[in-house]
């Protein structure tokens, strides 16, 4: 006979997968201004980079509010050191995981490039990284495979049902680890933040200033008064405004030469339209 505990868990189990599929549901009106090319996104990415996602989901929404972003979603490109199938392997490379990301309802799963083939995104780039780093990175990702995300945590859902909540901007950051701290992982740029605590690369670190100094000048100051923040409290945005990654476009990072450009000529028989932006 199951106890009490065990048949409220599984209320609150059902509860909560209820909420998260509500969650996912798509956001009317999404339209990807530059969609992304999986294939350009395969030859440019490097393991240890960051593709920012602009998701077109209610919980993509919300995040997007409180963070007062364009990114909702982080995923980290481990690359072809994933431990694949023998028929992943053969799949050709947008269609082959190469991600690892957490998502809610799902946890910490792997994903092809493909997976985001409608979607605005932005590659973030760590700088400076050695060979070794990158394993290192790679290799925290990969142990929290199979990571579950727990669905009894219904307050943390029910937080971004929320379409405007009535925090100040200050504050909203603070709103996305409200509860347990554990169902923060839904905001996927929880783990990868982890990850890069690891090897003590920073991402946006707390400052703090030496007294009798108006700012810190040399190297040694600045890594004197630097620390980590909370990792419950990274964002996906976060890699996107670090000064220490490199935003990476596809397009110029591949060869761009404006002049090889076809722009279709205007039709001089037809009057000139006027009035739009």
């Amino acid at each position: 006979m199951r106890s009490a505990t065990e048949g409220r868990d599984t209320i609150l189990d059902r509860f909560g997968a209820i909420l998260a599929h509500r969650l996912q549901a798509p956001s009317s009106g999404y339209e990807p201004y530059t969609p992304s090319d999986p294939d350009t996104l395969a030859r440019v990415l490097q393991p240890g980079d960051i593709l920012l996602v602009e998701g077109d989901n209610k919980l993509a929404a919300a995040i997007k509010y409180v963070t007062q972003s364009t990114w909702s979603h982080a995923a980290f490109f481990a690359g072809d050191i994933l431990p694949l199938s023998l028929e992943e392997r053969q799949l050709p490379l947008p269609e082959r995981p190469q991600l690892i990301e957490a998502n809610l309802g799902e946890g910490c799963v792997t994903a092809p490039l493909s997976k985001y083939q409608t979607y605005n995104t932005r590659i973030c780039r760590p700088v400076g990284l050695t060979p070794g780093d990158r394993a290192d990175l790679v290799s925290f990702m990969v142990a929290h495979l199979g990571m579950k995300y727990d669905l009894k945590h219904i307050f943390d859902l029910l937080r971004y049902f929320l379409p405007a909540p009535p925090v100040p901007v200050r504050f909203r950051r603070r709103l996305l680890a409200f509860g347990s701290g554990d169902p923060t992982r839904a905001i996927c740029s929880t783990l990868i933040a982890q990850a890069f605590h690891s090897i003590r690369y920073p991402i946006l670190p707390t400052i703090e200033h030496v007294p009798g100094h108006s700012q810190a000048v040399s190297d040694y100051s600045r890594e004197e008064i630097l620390h980590i923040r909370d990792y419950s409290l990274f964002t996906p945005r976060d890699f996107d405004l670090s000064p220490y990654f490199e935003v990476i476009k596809p397009t110029l990072a591949g060869g761009f030469d404006h002049r090889r450009l076809h722009w279709a000529e205007h039709d001089r028989t037809q009057p000139a339209e006027t009035g739009r932006l």
